[in-house]
């Protein structure tokens, strides 16, 4: 048995008692989920982190790009995104099973000095990518997941974990990438700083010149670094946001499908059923009869 079979042993074994939500583990921005995860669940804005896969593999749809990643690679994501998520069991049969760590822009600054200048690398263009998991990544995992077996031990060692796992992220592949966040002139911080805004005011009209304005770029300069950070356009960024909030709204708030449309922005409750049939594949009211059954299903410890 390989080093790298023993360690996704042990995590797996570590990880053993997630549950098929976002799980905590004790320890700050670390959590953990198992098991078959409701498809609307999975189509979610997700937030900067590192995903390690323990067990079964996932697919990530961003704009249109489509990602798929299993233990031998990891996942990282530095923006807030929009994206699609689906996972599938191990070939074995054995549930889904990953840990994520979500990134603080200041830890990741804060180890820049650190870093050896053989690292630095060009800047990353994209805002998510996927790269083959190392030994040093993985024991780095290994030591902060053992910190759930010994809580008291969190406030002195966790923080040095976090760091180490960041730090080998910084050394890899995704080293720009995260050095994009946290080094504020470059495209990636800017567009970042946009995105909180579109977020922020999603169901207001989109002010594509304004936003390149506070970016401090040109609007043609702005959409060409947008589209590269996000896979998507501002304004398919801001209409993917409408339409999970209104997915929300509907299943979880009991919003008509006009109340919902109008509640995100839309003015045409004919062009919000009509996007939003084309991105999730049903009408809404299908969509969210669906959604409400099978929560309703889960509720009553009913197979979903």
């Amino acid at each position: 048995m390989t080093v790298m079979e023993n360690q996704l042993n042990e995590l797996r074994a570590l990880a053993a008692g997630a549950e098929n939500r976002r799980t905590d583990t004790g320890i700050p921005r670390v959590a953990m989920v198992q098991g078959a995860i409701p498809e609307h669940e999975l189509s979610a804005v997700y937030e900067p982190m590192v995903n390690l896969i323990l067990r079964g593999s996932k697919s990530m749809t961003v704009g249109d790009r489509v990602l798929h990643y299993c233990p031998a690679n990891y996942f990282v994501m530095s923006i807030d995104l929009p994206a699609m998520g689906t996972i599938w069991p191990a070939a074995s049969g054995e549930p889904y099973l990953a840990v994520a760590l979500t990134l603080n822009p200041a830890i990741v600054a804060s180890l820049l000095a650190d870093l050896p200048e053989t690292a630095h690398s060009k800047p990353a263009v994209a805002g998510f990518s996927v790269a083959a998991v190392t030994d040093e990544l993985m024991d780095a995992w290994v030591r902060m997941l053992r910190l759930m077996d010994k809580p008291a031990d969190i406030p002195a060692l966790a923080p040095a974990y976090e760091r180490e796992i960041l730090f080998r992220v910084l050394q890899g592949p995704h080293g720009a990438m995260l050095r994009g966040i946290a080094t504020p002139d470059t495209a990636m911080a800017r567009v970042s700083r946009a995105i909180k805004l579109i977020r922020r005011d999603f169901a207001a009209p989109l002010p594509v010149e304004s936003l390149a304005e506070k970016a401090m770029m040109s609007v043609s300069a702005f959409h060409r670094h947008f589209k590269a950070v996000t896979a998507m356009s501002p304004l398919q960024y801001q209409k993917r946001i409408r339409l999970l909030q209104a997915r929300t709204l509907l299943t979880s708030g009991g919003k008509s499908v006009t109340a919902a449309a109008f509640e995100v922005g839309y003015e045409s409750p004919t062009q919000f059923s009509r996007e939003y049939a084309r991105t999730f594949g049903l009408s809404p009211a299908r969509d969210s009869s669906r959604i409400v059954a099978a929560m309703r299903r889960v509720e009553a410890g009913l197979p979903n």
